[in-house]
């Protein structure tokens, strides 16, 4: 059951089917671009999260030392 189309059908045919693979090809780097940004906003937060928690643990021993300064001059 092949059928025959014209010439002009062809040509249709081929001009969409390029665009297809455009198309599909343009939604596939979006993806890409896409998975890079969230994974650049995991690795973001997570760092964000480590330096709070080690400034959080800094300013505790901080003040930790101050408090000891003060009590051994008592």
């Amino acid at each position: 059951m092949t059928q025959t189309y014209s010439k002009a059908r062809q040509e249709a045919e081929a001009a969409f089917g390029l665009e297809q693979t455009e198309f599909f090809a343009r939604g596939q780097a979006m993806e890409a671009l896409d998975s890079i940004a969230s994974e650049r906003d995991a690795k973001t937060m997570r760092l964000r999260e480590a330096r709070k928690a080690k400034e959080l643990a800094d300013g505790l021993s901080a003040t930790a030392n101050t408090v000891r300064k003060r009590t051994a001059k008592v």
